[in-house]
């Protein structure tokens, strides 16, 4: 997320300092492009590893800062999320074996890292989504401590007020969410290619065009809060995030803080950092900032603090990045594109096909914007994002391909082309252009993956509990380093995963798919509902979706019974008549052990679920017959193999619920 170092203070004084020293930086920059100061002759490569930590029950672990403490040389940082962690790499010289050395590289990081979080009853997983991430996650306890965090979570929320997310996929998610710790649901693979500065323009435009043919190969993050949405949701999740546009202003073209772009660079990498400044308004300043224009005058170079902060706020997929190697400033592409996952081969192979793309095209074409309209660029990465391989894409010349197509007989003889011309091993260049090449053929991505492996187990156990297998597949896949295309799919295992009941919450089990009526439907046409859907409870809702009141089954036939002489014309009752008001509720986040209780303190069959006040689902004796089968199957389990159970064993009140 870039400088930690910024300012709390935000008087206009402290802005307007930060702001002369943008411009600074931006004149400085100009300079040291004008008078060939930049390093040249030389490409290096260089990754930033994200990942996920996940307790012994695969749901987030707020253990970052502990693991980074412990490892003080591993170059580990936070990221946003306590239970995120991010690994830089050290660059390397693009040729050789780079690319295998980088594949050994991560490897070993991620051996330290799941050493680490072992120690603490953990593990660390590669994916751009977490499947078992929720909103209950997502507190500012988990946001990590960092003054830039801070202030930037309070600037977007100034902005924008509360923050209301909407993704259409297979399945639709609407939820509102006032932190930007949302952002931390999204974890990356981000791999930087340094480039000079004369050839900045021409290779930028390259790694536009082709990102959306690389995303689509690369897609591994299909589900958000359990709901399958895009195949890969990181690219919507990450926009919404950090969007400070207000909905009112629907005339204007403004742009997203996290965008693709508005048009193809002509002549220089400043022509990004000054749209970006002349867009977007300073959401951190610093203070104690070097005079960049000074610095150039003693002849030394200037770290441009200010525009690399300011940069740092706006999130262009592909990034424009400055920096300084052995007193030398440089010029690279940061590629934010990718997700994590599925496996450490499977990241090296995008980053093979996504290096080899842009040194083929660099070889063989002269300016891109003269075959393809930007526009045209820009669909292809929005519907790379939504599709995967089953998206349509306009390529150069305005031909139209689907994406697997195109990658099979078109870009990977020109990635191959492109790494050969690098000097890149051959056999590095078959292995990883390879998983590439199977991965399309097959069309099993990381995000196909997970989608078959649910639809697989649909029906069986709880949606937590197969999106914990889900998740607990994954970590066993990752573990061998095998690519994504030859992993079996998922499955709910037999022999119970051991819990602690405390664990146990009700968004864990709770019904989401309710069907619910006005206060003001007829009883007859509820009766009919509950019947056809074979319903024991139906929730009343105003327009709103505020609970208004619960009928039972029975308190329907009842009332039909003692009515039943009447003709329906006379039965032009409503449910608002007989529905039960005052009800006792409880919110996702409450533990199925204090629901059960509540349940039983009150002699009530179901429990209505509120979030904000608005119905979310709905818990019933059902569900925790379920939950009692569940702990009684980890417990005979444990008795036969003689584990120990942890303290698991259900109070015998627990074992058969007994509900009115």
């Amino acid at each position: 997320m870039g400088q930690h170092e910024v300012a709390r203070e935000r008087n206009d004084a402290a802005m307007h300092r930060f702001a002369r020293s943008l411009l600074r930086d931006v004149r400085a920059l100009e300079l040291m492009l004008e008078n060939d100061m930049f390093e040249t002759g030389i490409r290096r490569i260089g990754a930033e590893q994200e990942m996920f930590l996940v307790d012994e029950h695969w749901k987030p672990a707020p253990i970052g800062d502990r693991i980074i403490r412990q490892n003080p040389e591993a170059n580990l940082v936070t990221e946003l999320a306590r239970f995120n962690l991010e690994a830089n790499l050290p660059p390397q010289v693009f040729g050789d074996a780079c690319l295998s050395e980088l594949e050994e590289t991560l490897l070993r990081t991620m051996r330290v890292v799941k050493e680490c979080a072992a120690e603490h009853g953990a593990r660390a997983v590669l994916c751009g989504i977490l499947p078992t991430i929720h909103i209950s996650d997502l507190t500012l306890d988990n946001l990590t401590p960092a003054a830039r965090y801070y202030e930037l979570n309070e600037t977007i929320k100034r902005l924008r007020g509360e923050g209301i997310y909407q993704i259409r996929g297979v399945d639709e998610l609407m939820v509102r969410h006032n932190s930007i710790i949302i952002e931390g649901c999204n974890t990356s693979f981000q791999i930087h290619f340094q480039l000079t500065p004369d050839e900045f323009a021409r290779l930028y435009n390259i790694a536009q065009l082709i990102a959306a043919p690389v995303l689509a190969v690369a897609c591994n993050s299909p589900i958000l809060f359990g709901k399958r949405l895009w195949r890969e949701t990181r690219i919507a999740l990450f926009q919404q995030a950090l969007d400070t546009r207000s909905g009112n202003l629907y005339l204007r073209e403004l742009s997203p803080r996290v965008h693709f772009g508005t048009d193809w660079v002509k002549e220089s990498v400043t022509e990004l950092f000054k749209e970006d400044i002349a867009r977007f308004r300073i959401l951190l300043a610093a203070d104690e900032l070097e005079d960049s224009m000074q610095t150039l005058e003693e002849g030394r170079i200037p770290r441009l603090q200010a525009l690399q902060l300011h940069n740092g706020t706006v999130y262009r997929w592909n990034r424009a990045c400055y920096g300084i190697t052995n007193g030398k400033p440089h010029l690279r592409i940061e590629n934010r594109i990718l997700p994590a996952g599925p496996t450490v081969a499977d990241q090296v192979a995008n980053a093979a096909f996504w290096f080899g793309l842009i040194s083929g095209l660099a070889a063989e074409t002269t300016d891109i914007r003269q075959h393809i309209d930007f526009d045209d660029a820009k669909s292809n990465f929005v519907a790379a994002a939504g599709q995967g391989l089953a998206s349509q894409m306009v390529w150069l010349g305005g031909e139209r391909y689907p994406a697997h197509e195109l990658i099979l007989t078109e870009l990977l003889p020109l990635a191959r082309r492109g790494l050969a011309a690098s000097g890149i091993r051959s056999e590095d260049a078959d292995r990883y252009l390879g998983i590439i090449e199977e991965r399309t053929k097959t069309r099993k991505t990381g995000a196909q993956w997970q989608l078959l492996s649910l639809a697989r187990m649909k029906g069986i156990g709880t949606r937590m509990e197969r999106l914990s297998a889900l998740v607990a597949s994954m970590i066993e896949h990752q573990d061998e380093n095998a690519p994504v295309h030859t992993w079996t799919l998922s499955r709910v295992p037999e022999q119970p995963h051991p819990f602690r009941l405390s664990d146990a919450r009700v968004e864990y089990y709770m019904m989401t798919d309710l069907f619910t009526v006005d206060e003001n439907e007829l009883v007859e046409l509820v009766a009919s509902l509950m019947t056809w859907r074979r319903l024991q409870h139906v929730l009343i809702e105003n327009e709103h979706h505020r609970l208004v009141g619960l009928v039972t089954h029975r308190s329907v036939l009842r009332y039909l019974s003692e009515h039943k002489a009447k003709s329906p014309e006379e039965i032009d009752t409503t449910v608002k008549d007989i529905m039960v008001r005052n009800l006792i509720t409880v919110s996702p986040e409450t533990s199925m052990l204090d629901a059960y209780l509540l349940m039983r303190e009150h002699r009530i069959s179901s429990l209505p679920v509120l979030r904000d006040e608005q119905l979310v689902g709905i818990l019933t004796d059902r569900e925790f017959m379920h939950l009692a089968g569940r702990i009684l199957d980890i417990t005979n389990h444990a008795a036969r193999t003689d584990d120990d159970p942890r303290g698991l064993h259900p109070s015998p009140s627990l074992r058969t619920p007994s509900v009115a």
